[in-house]
């Protein structure tokens, strides 16, 4: 459940007792630079994120946390959805020095010049994967979660759904994240696998490419709510479910009578399972991505040889510098562990 994730936390902050404290800078409105750099931690660090949103601050908020807990300084930056900006913060991470860099890549095509750009910097990428996971060895690693569990666990659900309704055929909208993004691809290929295991045959009325984006979905998805023969809606996050919700519930169409199933278990998705606008979300550990990939960069740096020591977190069998953390369904009858 989503209180390990807290567990988790709680561990890092009582080892606090043996270690010197220092602060963790936080960025906001300090200009390009993000914000002043407290230097007194036993490491120094920069995060990387590509926008800043509800999942990447809780990530931020797990760094935070065991960064204040083991004496590490911290400074976050925002790219805004600019690669080159991205490269830049990287660049900036190396030539003042950091021990090591976390980075939330725009696209996963561009790790490898976040690679080349941090030198010899330990680095860590978190969340977002190439599809070639052996590039991670060395001073590269990465945590995130296995993106087909997600649409493993929508596919499964909205499959359910729509056999307890006499349904032979599913007939899905599916809003897409980033479109040819690894995690989009994931999530989106494994729900239509779960739905084909379940039984069903799969034809999809419309992918729609709306950039994770809940006011991007609504008007995508505006124009198909009274014109298309459909039958479930899978979003590829939160966001743009909500948005898809949205636009039924503004075109006179009870919610509850079609499942819309989201993935990351944000504050607004769980409400909305919880009132019965979604049917479904997958919760992905925000918090739990971000201490876990502080924590990744410690070891690395201390040379130990599992990265998730000191971690609830399971090392890949196979390749010792990725750490998986847990996908979890969220239905309405847990929504309440999550909240």
């Amino acid at each position: 459940m989503r209180k390990n994730g807290r567990k988790l936390i709680a561990v890092f902050l009582a080892s606090a007792m043996t270690l010197s404290m220092a602060g963790c800078g936080k960025s906001g409105d300090a200009g390009e630079q993000g914000t002043t750099k407290e230097t007194n931690g036993t490491y120094n660090m920069t995060f990387i994120m590509p926008t800043r949103n509800e999942f990447n601050t809780a990530m931020e908020d797990g760094m935070m946390k065991y960064c204040k807990a083991n004496g590490i300084s911290l400074v976050s930056q925002d790219a805004n959805q600019d690669s080159s900006k991205l490269i830049q913060y990287v660049e900036t991470s190396k030539n003042q020095g950091d021990d090591a860099v976390v980075v939330l890549p725009i696209d996963s095509e561009t790790i490898p010049q976040i690679v080349e750009s941090a030198g010899d910097m330990k680095v860590v990428i978190v969340n977002r994967a190439p599809a070639d996971m052996s590039v991670f060895s060395g001073n590269l690693t990465y945590v995130g979660s296995n993106e087909r569990e997600a649409g493993t666990f929508q596919g499964e659900f909205v499959a359910k759904a729509l056999k307890e309704k006499g349904e032979t055929v599913a007939k899905p909208i599916i809003l897409l994240g980033t479109v040819g993004a690894e995690n989009t691809t994931a999530r989106t290929e494994s729900a239509k696998q779960a739905l084909e295991d379940a039984g069903l045959s799969v034809e999809v009325v419309n992918e729609l490419g709306a950039k994770w984006e809940r006011s991007e979905a609504l008007t995508m998805i505006q124009p198909l709510i009274t014109t298309a023969d459909y039958n479930c809606i899978i979003a590829n996050n939160d966001a743009m479910a909500l948005g898809a919700a949205e636009a039924i519930i503004a075109a006179g169409i009870d919610p509850k009578s079609i499942p819309i199933v989201g993935i990351d278990a944000t504050v607004d998705g769980l409400q909305a399972v919880a009132d019965g606008t979604l049917a479904m979300t997958v919760y992905q550990d925000a918090i739990g991505q971000g201490a876990g990939s502080i924590a990744a960069a410690v070891n690395m740096l201390k040379g130990n040889s599992n990265i998730a020591e000191g971690t609830d977190y399971r090392v890949d069998e196979e390749n010792p510098n990725i750490v998986w953390i847990p996908f979890q369904p969220v239905y309405p009858d847990n929504v309440e562990d999550y909240q």
